[in-house]
């Protein structure tokens, strides 16, 4: 008689929350949470008087018109066009409404197909993976200080304080050639995953992060996460997106 190991289907059940922050008047992130299609995004805008909001609207309101299709590599395309496409429009805002200067917003996204998860990332916005009780980041931040910590130049003590902590490498709308990240990988039973703009990573040390992670709930987690960053002063806007993957039952 064979033995056959049915592979049950994972659902992900995800909640988000962006919060101004306790020092900002305005809010420049802006999230989607699609789960029905597996389709996850944070974006952060900068730029100041409101158009980084524009930036990271235009993004999130980009991607949330894309359907689900039938193989990944389909909808990485899409979406990698889509931000290409919202850089360049991006660009052409900056020169007619701001008079050439600087609008752009990073940006992570998280694909979950099947048992296959995707990131798509450009700038500092962060996707984590807390799996078994460890917590491991999946992109790679672009900016001066991930580049001088890659080098060896600086130590992760003198990063913390490092006077170019602000600074970006990448970002859409910044620049008229973008090359876009991406990191696949599988994906997991029991998997959490974090996406988040630098306002909640700067706000939450690592254990935090963890301990919010590993509660069952999403929306705990969320919610956990967001008081952290509060309580700790949060001086720039914060956004978290939690997903959770649970057993399927099959019908």
């Amino acid at each position: 008689m064979n033995d056959i190991t049915i592979r049950r289907p994972i659902r992900w059940m995800s909640n988000a929350e962006s919060n101004v922050g306790t020092v900002r008047k305005i809010n420049e992130d802006s999230i989607l949470s699609k789960p029905e299609i597996g389709l996850w995004v944070v974006a952060d805008g900068m730029g100041g008087h409101e158009a980084g909001n524009v930036a990271s609207k235009m993004i999130v309101d980009a991607l949330a018109v894309l359907e689900s299709a039938k193989h990944l590599n389909t909808v990485v395309d899409n979406i990698e066009n889509t931000i290409l496409d919202v850089n360049q429009r991006l660009l052409e805002y900056s020169d007619i409404m701001l008079e050439g200067r600087v609008v752009g917003s990073t940006f992570v996204c998280l694909v979950i197909h099947d048992q296959v998860g995707v990131c798509l990332w450009a700038g500092d916005s962060r996707l984590y993976l807390y799996r078994g009780n460890e917590l491991s980041q999946l992109s790679r931040d672009h900016s001066e200080i991930s580049e001088l910590l890659q080098l060896g130049t600086i130590t992760e003590e003198e990063a913390v304080n490092h006077p170019d902590s602000n600074v970006i490498t990448r970002a859409v709308g910044t620049n008229n050639d973008l090359y876009v990240d991406i990191e696949l990988f599988g994906v997991q039973l029991g998997d959490t995953f974090l996406l988040c703009s630098d306002g909640l990573y700067n706000s939450v040390n690592k254990e935090m992060l963890q301990t919010q992670l590993a509660l069952k709930d999403s929306k705990e987690s969320v919610d956990g996460l967001i008081q952290c960053a509060l309580q700790n002063g949060a001086s720039d806007n914060v956004s978290a997106i939690v997903i959770k993957g649970s057993r399927q039952d099959l019908t």
